[in-house]
């Protein structure tokens, strides 16, 4: 989810730059789009973008977080005895 959060904030990045030069390129269906809708978009874009980055982050932290208590308890468990 981190790789997708970081293409989407060189999208809106991408998105602003050509719209605000020629909104046209972006809003094609529109017949004369301004500026104003390509910033709306591209900071929509933006937001999604960060909201997807700190959730990314909390969830690695997370699962680091937890990787040594796991490897402890597999120490910890009993190893079953061979049978003959």
């Amino acid at each position: 989810m981190m790789v997708w959060s970081i293409n989407i904030l060189i999208l809106s990045i991408f998105f602003l730059i050509i719209g605000m030069f020629k909104p046209k390129l972006i809003f094609f269906w529109m017949e004369n789009p301004t500026r104003m809708p390509v910033i709306l978009f591209s900071s929509i874009l933006f937001m999604v973008a960060a909201v997807m980055f700190g959730e990314a982050s909390q969830t690695k932290k997370n699962e680091q977080s937890k990787a040594p208590e796991i490897e402890k308890s597999a120490d910890a468990a009993p190893v079953p005895a061979k049978e003959q």
